[in-house]
């Protein structure tokens, strides 16, 4: 029934019964009992009543009382059953079953070598023993019966018959048992998440992690890119999407503003998530007292780090909107650029103040620094091991540390290094270019000792450890090309895009080299792009407030 406020209200005691339909149909009769007992609520359905029925109105008493042993029936209506049973066991001349029976209370397997009827698996002690306790005429009665060598049936079922006996048993049971459809649990999630699907509550497929109430993560079979605009998110007049990231299970797309807002989206509807979100649907968000530059997922999407302008980090866990921890001083100035190591234990932050940091989760403290770089750090990650530590910075250089000594392993200025040859020799750029900004640098999936360098030219490079030129990758304008700003690769690494100051994003074919696709992604103001872990889906972001989502 609906209320005055539009919500449908369910009785606590329906959800129950559904939880102990489920048990019983997968066989979990110790449980059945046991929540049957804690929480007073009887689940009293058959999955067919008709056979039931007529097992009892037939005297198949085995077959019965299997079915009737979960339910929870009134104690007047079990004794009189199980004197109608003592009765017809009398009858037929199962005398040492029936003496067994009002004897001890429960039927052992050993004591039924005989017996037509199996009572071995079922307990009987209850019934028994209130007719001992509380009316013991009965009882005696049936004890009297049992020793007799003759039956008389007109006397023993007291000039009512059998057949009406049983009938009356039926009739109750037709009238208090419940008939309800089988696998009503699932049923019911189905359809609320069918439901849910089709308001574009979740996210669409065929699988959904009911637990999480998330998509779980699936992996690309075939990568192609994005070719048509899919959906369009705007942000308020005086606010727009400074960084943006998809979480590592592919679930939520994450924005940080220049607001310093910090907003969980749902990709597929372009809307906020409210439903799985319980503190984003009551308006109260992650946020930072300013503009926020940065952020960085854990990699099993539980965490998410966030960088503002201020030189403040912040953790918070992604699903409750709790912030873990505070780095309040944790740079002098901004934070560009965020990753967490690979147990999540640690954060590493690279800041407009020219220096890189390692923090613990735990401890809240800084616990490494690494030094070397003479402008602004723009991009950090580390190698798959976690051994290495690769940063890009305004200064023109990209390093390679030891991420457990902090020592600086290698410098290369990308602008000014040597092209590798097909034969293993190199030779020097035939026009070296300007020393261009660093804007990124990350790793490159195919060759995981190869990685892709962002800095602000016409060219995207690859580059390998010893900081030679693998590849570039050029639009058909060659150098007179508009300058790249920030780059991102495919999951499998198919596909490397780029997003440049003339507002298109480039997708080049990573084995050729070559321009496969290009869109334009903004009129203007072009901040970033990011690539969906699994999909085949990117998001661009810009100056005036828009987020563009490819598909």
């Amino acid at each position: 029934r609906r209320s005055t406020m539009d919500t449908l209200e369910i009785d606590a005691g329906d959800v129950m019964r559904l939880i102990l339909q489920f048990c019983k149909e997968n066989g979990l009769n110790e449980s059945v009992k046991c929540l049957q007992n804690e929480t007073q609520i009887s689940l009293n359905t058959v999955e067919n009543l008709e056979e039931l029925l007529e097992n009892v109105n037939e005297g198949n008493w085995d077959k019965a009382l299997n079915a009737i042993e979960l339910l929870r029936l009134p104690l007047n209506f079990m004794e009189d059953l199980y004197e109608q049973i003592l009765l017809e066991l009398i009858e037929a001349g199962e005398l040492d079953t029936a003496r067994s029976i009002l004897r001890s209370g429960n039927v052992e397997g050993n004591n039924l070598e005989h017996t037509k009827v199996d009572f071995s698996s079922i307990k009987i002690n209850g019934p028994i023993l209130s007719l001992r306790i509380n009316k013991p005429d009965r009882y005696s009665r049936l004890e009297k019966l049992s020793q007799q060598n003759s039956f008389d049936s007109f006397e023993a079922y007291r000039g009512i018959s059998k057949e009406k006996r049983r009938a009356k048993l039926s009739t109750f049971l037709s009238e208090t048992l419940i008939v309800a459809p089988p696998s009503r649990l699932m049923s019911v999630i189905s359809q609320a998440l069918k439901y849910q699907q089709s308001q574009g509550l979740i996210p669409p497929g065929d699988k959904f992690d009911l637990f999480r109430g998330i998509r779980p993560s699936k992996i690309l079979e075939n990568e192609s890119w994005p070719d048509g605009l899919e959906k369009t998110i705007k942000f308020g007049s005086n606010s727009h999407a400074e960084c943006a990231g998809f979480t590592p299970d592919g679930n939520y797309l994450v924005t940080g503003s220049s607001d310093g807002f910090i907003e969980v989206w749902n990709w597929s509807t372009g809307n906020l998530v409210k439903d799985t979100l319980k503190y984003q649907a009551n308006d109260q968000y992650m946020m930072h007292d300013t503009c926020v530059l940065a952020i960085s997922f854990s990699e099993d999407s539980e965490n998410l780090a966030s960088g503002s302008h201020d030189g403040k980090i912040r953790v918070w866990q992604i699903k409750t909107g709790k912030c873990l921890a505070k780095y309040d001083s944790a740079h002098a100035e901004g934070i560009t650029c965020l990753c967490f190591t690979k147990d999540g234990g640690q954060i590493l932050s690279g800041s407009l103040d020219s220096t890189i940091k390692l923090h613990g989760l735990k401890s809240g403290k800084t616990l490494k620094i690494f030094r070397g770089h003479k402008s602004y750090v723009n991009g950090i990650t580390f190698s798959n091991d976690g051994s290495k530590l690769f940063s890009s910075s305004s200064d023109a250089t990209v390093k390679v540390w030891d991420s457990k000594s902090s020592e600086c392993l290698v410098t290369f200025a990308p602008s000014q290094c040597p092209i590798l040859m097909s034969d293993g020799t190199s030779r020097k750029q035939e026009q070296s270019m300007k020393d261009f900004a660093v804007n990124s640098v990350c790793l490159f999936p195919k060759k995981p000792d190869h990685i892709l360098v962002c800095n602000r030219s016409p060219t995207l490079l690859l580059m390998n450890m010893k900081g030679q030129i693998v590849k570039q990758f050029e639009t058909d304008k060659g150098k007179n090309g508009s300058e790249f700003i920030n780059c991102c690769v495919s999951p499998k690494g198919e596909f490397i895009y780029a997003a440049a100051e003339d507002c298109y994003v480039y997708c080049f074919n990573a084995t050729t080299g070559m321009v496969e696709h290009t869109y334009k992604s903004h009129q203007k103001g072009v901040i970033g792009i990011a690539h969906h872990p699994q999909m085949n889906l990117l998001a661009s972001f810009n100056e005036e407030g828009e987020l563009n989502l490819w598909k």
